[in-house]
């Protein structure tokens, strides 16, 4: 694979055309206070498990529509005060998976929230959160559930749960509100972006190789999927392009980061033809707080850093939370 986006000193000064709904803040604010009207609800059940290293605990608590979200908590054992704690959200297709697989910033003395997809986890990682709200015809995936309202379109729940998701992390004894990071890889990088926006008291972001960013130009520059998703829906629902164009628009990471003000660590990968490095530069020249980074990784797909990657963070994320 060659590179096929625009060259780096490009990319570092590429704005995305998206604009903002004038209305975009009054829409997130209306929905997340209708979310909060249901009780948080938040449970945390100690899970009986051979790991000596971790304490896990299977999560429950209620996101958009008071609909049950599942979640993992672990911690370091032996945890006795409140520590930093990692909110992870996931990457597309897949679920929260095995309790046992998400021992990375524990060992490292995080208390680690991994967050469940509603209506996913039948992909690369099992999940255990139904979406039980319905929508209009949409081609197979998940891109193009409820594309012609903003209202109903299937991200703004997901969006909610992850908001939710924070709050129920911050409501466990053992973490430490105020040391709060998210994170998360492709689908996960953009719903951490969309956190990003939408908790202001965040102490850190770090979303990798981050999907859901700059729909303008990624639903038109890459044939893959998911993104192509969105144009196969187009081929058939003929004429309708401005209507999920204008869904869209309350959905775009640019738009999230363009009110974040946490330090943030992205990554991009300058061959990745699932999450293009354009729609990803786009989102980072456009993230306000000025604590910001961003690692490039020029021969590498959407599989990005990976263990490098993960390192980086280990390295980054510490600085950033106190710890």
């Amino acid at each position: 694979m060659a590179l096929f986006d625009l060259p780096l000193d490009e990319l570092r000064e590429y704005r995305s055309t998206s604009a903002a709904p004038a209305d975009f803040d009054a829409f997130w604010t209306k929905t997340l206070d209708d979310a909060r009207s249901h009780d948080l609800a938040a449970r945390f059940e100690r899970v009986d498990s051979p790991l000596r290293s971790v304490e896990v605990h299977d999560v429950t608590f209620a996101g958009f529509g008071g609909h049950p979200v599942k979640g993992w908590l672990v911690l370091p054992a032996g945890t006795t005060r409140p520590v930093p704690v990692v909110v992870e959200f996931l990457g597309y297709g897949g679920g929260r998976g095995l309790s046992h697989t998400h021992l990375l910033w524990a060992s490292a003395g995080f208390a680690h929230f991994v967050m469940d997809t509603r209506g996913q986890g039948s992909g690369w990682a099992p999940g255990d959160t139904p979406d039980p709200v319905g929508s209009a015809p949409s081609v197979p995936g998940f891109m193009t559930r409820g594309i012609e309202d903003p209202h109903d379109y299937y991200y703004r729940r997901v969006f909610t749960d992850a908001v939710r998701a924070v709050e129920a992390a911050r409501s466990h004894p053992l973490t430490d509100a105020a040391r709060t990071a998210a994170v998360g890889e492709s689908q996960g990088g953009g719903i951490s972006l969309a956190v990003s926006g939408l908790v202001p008291d965040l102490a850190a972001v770090a979303p990798d190789v981050p999907f859901l960013c700059d729909f303008p130009r990624a639903t038109t520059l890459t044939d893959r999927h998911p993104y192509r998703e969105v144009g196969n829906w187009l081929k058939t629902h003929r004429g309708r392009s401005e209507r999920a164009a204008r869904t869209l628009a309350y959905f775009d990471g640019v738009h999230f980061a363009a009110r974040a003000n946490a330090p943030s660590l992205f990554s991009v990968a300058l061959e990745d033809e699932t999450c293009p490095p354009s729609t990803v530069f786009a989102a980072f020249n456009a993230y306000a707080a000025a604590d910001k980074s961003i690692e490039v990784y020029d021969f590498n797909d959407h599989e990005g850093g990976g263990v490098f990657q993960e390192a980086a963070r280990l390295a980054w994320l510490p600085g950033r939370l106190g710890a």
